[in-house]
């Protein structure tokens, strides 16, 4: 059976959990160090404050591992903060957090609270219902970064090798669409072993 770990710091992780299983997979939190050392065959990065995200990986002494298992090729799905957590460049930042994917993004781009909404758009070419809370958007992205949705001209889910960033909350929406994509790519990296 696939076991995704979940960072649980924050956001909506029960929710993600709550789609993984109903998909067929297994998780588990990770809150501290001894969760990340855990096996795991795809990571989620929830929703939530990535600055305040950013800053709980660190004193809990999961960044480093988080990002070295990244790096090796972990699949992983990263939704609004977690897509700023992947992001190799923050807007109007000089530092940055597990800076993986080669995406540009800025933050909060679509205003604050009273800036969230919902819409459907173009997903894969399939249509998507997309719940966008303080969301951030792709600014920009690299050329081995391919663009899996956008909204009004802006990126909002790409995907670069075993990494998927959407800026919306794929887990608040009755559509597996996304984590079904994710774990499409688990899949794969295992029958690739």
């Amino acid at each position: 059976m696939i076991r995704i770990g979940i960072l649980a710091l924050q956001g909506a992780f029960v929710e993600h959990a709550a789609i993984l299983k109903q998909l067929g997979a297994d998780t588990f939190e990770i809150r501290q160090r001894k969760d990340a050392d855990q096996e795991m065959d795809g990571l989620v990065l929830p929703g939530g404050e990535s600055t305040t995200m950013g800053k709980l990986l660190k004193d809990l002494d999961l960044h480093e591992p988080l990002k070295q298992k990244i790096e090796q090729g972990l699949p992983v799905l990263g939704t609004c903060a977690g897509l700023i957590l992947l992001a190799k460049d923050i807007e109007g930042r000089e530092d940055g957090h597990f800076k993986t994917m080669d995406v540009t993004v800025r933050r909060n781009a679509y205003g604050r609270q009273l800036g969230s909404f919902v819409t459907t758009a173009p997903f894969q070419g399939n249509p998507l219902e997309m719940v966008f809370i303080r969301a951030p958007y792709i600014a920009s992205y690299g050329d081995e970064v391919d663009v899996l949705a956008t909204v009004d001209d802006r990126v909002v889910a790409a995907r670069q090798g075993q990494m998927i960033g959407t800026a919306f909350h794929p887990e608040l929406s009755a559509d597996p669409t996304v984590h079904a994509l994710f774990l499409s790519i688990i899949k794969k990296e295992d029958a690739s072993d």
